[in-house]
């Protein structure tokens, strides 16, 4: 087990994963250095959220290797894996996933809350963010009143209430209309920046990815590059198909043979 390089704050190699046996990742790895934001790129079904599953310790991977600040999360067991993931780490994926009896405050509060914190600084830091995303003055209301952009920068007030040192954000605009995507977008963004939060961003657009530092492209569970290396052997490695350049010589061989 080799540790990773010292600026990379996430770090993984030759990651392995399936689902049912069918290939979710195979041999990815990637570095994500501190304050970057990374897009993880490709269509759907290439294996971005099981990327982004593994790397934040919801799964862990069936090979390779997983490292968070010189941490090998590959080894940690359930307990501190989900340790982890509630301190040190922020998730935002398509859907809201807000508790419709909780006040907006409430839900934004959350991660605080189950790790203990006073009911005063858990609000106090939420209400914060809130400000931050412009949506302070939903702060007690329930998600119900709010429409779908609004519930959508609440679920990122909870990803960002406890300064994560990491935050993962799978399609996090995905069913947003393209002028709330761009808010939402350039609300993620800049609240990385200012806190220096290092962001594994998944997205299949294009508008989305540009807002990131560097991409990762995937395709069928691999790095884009890989993939097409793949396919590059399986179609030097084919017969020659009838009709084919070099199948019309082979037969034309034949024939001369039988006429001869």
């Amino acid at each position: 087990m080799v540790a990773p390089p010292d600026n990379d704050v996430l770090w993984a190699r030759s990651l392995h994963y399936s689902h049912s046996g069918s290939p979710g990742l195979i041999g990815v790895s990637v570095g994500v250095r501190q304050g970057e934001i990374l897009a993880v790129t490709g269509p759907r079904g290439s294996g971005k959220t099981t990327l982004l599953r593994c790397l934040s310790g919801q799964l862990p991977p069936e090979q390779g290797e997983v490292w968070f600040n010189s941490v090998p999360v590959h080894t940690l067991g359930d307990p501190a894996r989900e340790r982890m993931r509630r301190d040190r780490f922020g998730w935002i994926g398509p859907e809201p996933g807000l508790l419709p009896e909780l006040k907006v405050w409430e839900n934004a509060a959350l991660p605080l809350l189950l790790a203990g914190a006073s009911h005063r600084t858990a609000k106090h830091a939420a209400c914060a963010w809130l400000e931050r995303l412009d949506i302070g003055a939903f702060a007690r209301k329930r998600p119900s009143a709010l429409t779908r952009a609004e519930c959508q920068r609440v679920a990122l007030a909870r990803a960002l209430v406890n300064e994560p040192a990491v935050l993962f954000a799978d399609e996090p605009t995905a069913p947003l209309h393209r002028a709330e995507r761009t808010l939402l977008l350039r609300t993620l963004t800049t609240a990385a920046r200012s806190h220096e939060i290092t962001v594994v961003l998944a997205t299949h657009d294009e508008e989305t990815a540009a807002a990131a530092d560097r991409r990762l492209a995937l395709l069928d569970g691999r790095s884009a590059e890989a993939a097409e290396a793949a396919a590059a052997q399986v179609t030097e490695a084919a017969p020659d198909s009838p009709g084919s350049p070099a199948a019309d010589t082979t037969e034309d061989q034949a024939a001369c043979s039988l006429s001869a």
